[in-house]
């Protein structure tokens, strides 16, 4: 019985978001399709969307490179970019529980005998950072950036801006040295099920707090990464269409369709992603623009291309890598990282 509801999950994660891609795909309008068919396409602009995208997923990867490095763990940037290859891979064709990043942390923990915390540290260290460098460059590009007076834009970028100072708050508060050795931080760890995650949460905080110049850094890396990745999208809308969204525009509707990507119900963030922009596309697309799904798929693409790397390392330790595999969701199905 457990098996079934198991593989019931499994199918709903992949079915559901299946299935909102093939709605939003039949409510373009048929005439505005044909346009669009019939209008040349910038193949240059998508050559350089690709190249972008491409240098910004290797970016992560020296990202996350520093994180490991700061806390003097053996490790080489050949390997940053081999199993980070290897989790942006598995964040697309995982349709398990192993993702990514606990690829990533149980990989690196079994290289680094005695220090499994440090090794996950790094891996959530760099998720949080990535995630408030997403909405630093979304806040930015709200008060930098004309964009249309929606109440729906109004609403998600008045949220954007709000979120984002409590974000900056709350990360003052956490750097303090109080919280992450105080009688706070043994509460929140005695927590049920989220416990163990908090005190990871917590130990990470204690390893990086003395470094503060490193991580300013690493949040700069950050921004620049979602930045590449808010200008190849830009790139992809404009070569469909003549007509698209600014790319100043594009700063805002990205990093929210990203977060909406990044919430944790489908593989890759399939089909929430897309619904997203697809969304927002509309509250700022002329007549003329490309679909946001169109452009949503059109970018999917793109980085399953990127991601085809990792298949390229995979083959080549395959044995090892399937090992990692079912020690990972091992671990996944008990809980914590092993």
């Amino acid at each position: 019985m457990q098996d079934a509801k198991k593989y019931l999950l499994l199918l709903l994660k992949v079915a559901v978001p299946l299935a909102i891609i093939v709605w939003l795909v039949s409510t373009i309008d048929r005439q505005q399709l044909a346009q669009l068919q019939q209008q040349p396409k910038d193949w240059g602009r998508l050559t350089a969307a690709f190249f972008i995208c491409l240098t910004a997923v290797c970016i992560t990867f020296v990202r996350w490179f520093l994180l490991v490095r700061t806390l003097h763990m053996r490790f080489t940037v050949g390997d940053a970019f081999r199993l980070g290859f290897l989790g942006y891979l598995l964040n697309f064709v995982s349709i398990g529980s192993v993702g990514g990043d606990l690829f990533k942390a149980i990989f690196i923990a079994r290289d680094q005998p005695g220090r499994r915390t440090e090794a996950i540290a790094t891996v959530m260290v760099d998720r949080v950072i990535g995630f408030y460098a997403l909405l630093l460059v979304v806040s930015l590009a709200v008060l930098t950036t004309a964009h249309p007076s929606t109440p729906v834009m109004n609403t998600l970028c008045k949220s954007a801006l709000a979120v984002t100072a409590i974000a900056t708050v709350g990360i003052g508060v956490v750097m303090l040295p109080g919280f992450s050795n105080g009688p706070f931080a043994e509460m929140l760890s005695s927590l049920p099920k989220i416990g163990p995650i908090l005190a990871q949460l917590t130990s990470a905080v204690r390893m990086y707090r003395g470094r503060p110049f490193v991580m300013c850094g690493i949040l700069g890396l950050a921004m620049c990464v979602h930045c590449l990745l808010c200008t190849s999208l830009y790139m992809v809308s404009t070569s469909l269409a003549p007509t698209a969204p600014s790319l100043g525009e594009h700063f805002i509707v990205i990093p929210l369709s990203m977060v909406a990507g990044g919430l944790p119900f489908t593989p890759a963030g399939l089909g929430t992603f897309e619904f997203a922009m697809d969304a927002l596309f509309k509250q700022v697309s002329q007549s003329g623009a490309a679909p946001g799904i169109l452009i949503a798929l059109a970018y999917r693409l793109i980085t399953i291309a990127v991601a085809g790397v990792g298949v390229v390392y995979y083959w080549s330790a395959r044995r090892e890598i399937d090992d990692v595999m079912r020690k990972a969701a091992a671990a996944s199905d008990k809980g914590t990282p092993q």
